[in-house]
């Protein structure tokens, strides 16, 4: 029974939380401000960093840091974030998360320079790696089951409300209070979060306490990662030619000793099995190549906005709305379509609409006007997203059993913040953007053409793998097609949503 139970708690005797008693509520609004907190904070920051660039007189390789610190921790702390929700309970490290997220968010928000910056930004993903997975596997952990897709919905529903606001606000605030206030709207927002979870019971799976935590394969991963980032972003900074090979060479070495510790490990981090499916791999790859191109192209489009076409932090942030809102509106539709045609179509269709709306931002150019040149592109853009996020949740979903549906989860969505770590530092070296270049309107326009030509090119082969490896109905789905899982969570603009399993180190 869940911690708290009793007749009047909104707490069944032995299934869980009634949605729609006060106590439901709590926990509903528990979840959806602490996951709204990271939301939040992944929406603006891109849109912060010309400011940051001007404030802190910082060069481009700081500003990709400032971006790839927080990712590096999130990424290779992810799925041992999950596992220790699931060991020591998930409200408890729900709680730790939040804490230690709004601390790391105040010293961003009083960093002095860019070194201060980068490193509050790495305990920031800290935090953020206990209280992303924490917040949905909460709601499915609180809820008597009769009650839990409706749960889900409204986190949901009520994330992707945060989603499209996030653009509003961070512009605001960039451009009224300064930017030091979206991190520091952080610390508000975690109050309120530990104001609400004062009424969410406790809940842990019992399991879980037989199991180690892998905490080298964690050391390994952020090895690997830190090492191709320092590599990359080095070699088109002014970065010594050994202090580009060095990081490389130590990042994969790093990389084989993750695989080798998770091939002996009784339970690995990353249960390298998984791989054995060939849709589970397809689709992972898939993730690979459509999360590049998204965090590519939004890496550079807001910085290409404000540099080039002189929009404030606001305008920018907004211009990318209806990405948010077409995401909000069309991806249940296409959960369900995948449901009833299969995924192969829209894993497909998807990535070449989305490809085509990259395209279109050649267009945004110097003096270009947003209604009829920035406006279609991102719609075209969210049209595409839309169609394919959820399919590839439900495909990845239904490529394992079900009871391991939480942990390909949780690896489906690192693998795409990872693809969004690695194509935020390799890909001003592949444009030729480097240094200060980031602020002359010509260098950048040049290098953001080059940019979306590469982005729109992963989304092909994206929809080529899809083509290739996805079936009309996959022979290896588990269990019968029509009851495969299928996703309805439209938030999939950092990474894919977490569900249905609810527990990312599961």
């Amino acid at each position: 029974m869940p911690a708290g139970a009793g007749p009047d708690s909104g707490v069944g005797s032995d299934s869980g939380v009634a949605l729609a008693s006060a106590r439901g509520r709590w926990v509903l609004a528990c979840a959806v401000l602490a996951s709204g907190m990271a939301l939040l904070d992944g929406t603006v920051v891109n849109v912060a960093l010309p400011t940051l660039g001007r404030d802190l007189h910082t060069s481009l390789s700081s500003l990709q840091w400032v971006v790839n610190a927080y990712m590096l921790t999130l990424s290779a702390l992810l799925l041992l974030g999950g596992a220790l929700g699931d060991r020591v309970g998930r409200r408890r490290t729900l709680v730790v998360g939040v804490v230690w997220f709004a601390a790391a968010s105040a010293l961003c928000g009083v960093a002095q320079d860019a070194g201060m910056l980068i490193a509050a930004r790495a305990l920031q993903g800290i935090g953020g790696a206990l209280l992303t997975p924490g917040s949905l596997a909460l709601v499915r952990a609180s809820y008597r089951p009769e009650d839990q897709a409706r749960a889900v919905g409204a986190w949901s529903g009520l994330g992707g409300v945060a989603g499209a606001v996030g653009p509003f606000l961070g512009g605001w605030l960039i451009d009224g209070p300064g930017w030091r206030w979206i991190f520091l709207i952080n610390v508000p927002l975690a109050a309120l979060v530990l104001v609400a979870v004062r009424h969410v019971p406790e809940s842990r799976d019992e399991t879980a306490a037989q199991q180690r935590f892998d905490v080298p394969g964690a050391c390994l991963a952020a090895l690997f990662l830190a090492g191709i980032s320092f590599s990359l972003i080095g070699a088109s900074g002014d970065t010594s030619a050994s202090g580009v090979v060095l990081p490389g060479l130590l990042g994969l070495a790093a990389g084989a000793a993750f695989l080798v510790v998770e091939h002996r490990r009784r339970h690995p981090m990353l249960p390298l099995e998984l791989f054995r499916s060939r849709l589970f791999t397809a689709a992972n790859v898939m993730t690979l190549c459509l999360y590049s191109a998204i965090g590519g192209i939004l890496f550079m489009l807001p910085v290409q906005l404000q540099t080039t076409l002189g929009y404030d932090a606001l305008q920018a942030g907004t211009a990318t709305l209806p990405i948010t809102i077409l995401m909000l509106l069309l991806s249940a539709s296409a959960g369900d379509l995948a449901r009833r045609l299969g995924p192969r179509l829209p894993l497909v269709a998807g990535p070449l609409v989305a490809a085509a709306g990259v395209l279109l931002l050649l267009r945004v150019r110097p003096g270009a006007a947003y209604v009829t040149e920035v406006l279609p592109a991102v719609v075209v853009l969210g049209l595409g997203m839309s169609l394919f996020v959820a399919p590839l949740t439900a495909t990845v979903l239904a490529s394992v059993d079900a009871g391991r549906a939480g942990l390909a989860s949780g690896v489906n969505n690192t693998a795409a913040r990872i693809a969004q770590l690695l194509v935020v530092a390799g890909l001003p070296l592949a444009v030729g953007l480097s240094g200060t270049a980031y602020a002359d309107p010509g260098a950048l326009d040049s290098a953001f053409g080059k940019a979306a030509w590469g982005c729109a090119g992963l989304f092909v082969l994206a929809a080529a793998a899809a083509a290739l490896f996805v079936r009309p109905r996959p022979a290896d789905w588990h269990g019968d097609h029509g009851n495969a899982p299928q996703c309805k969570t439209c938030l999939g603009v950092e990474s894919p949503p977490l569900e249905p399993g609810g527990r990312a180190g599961e």
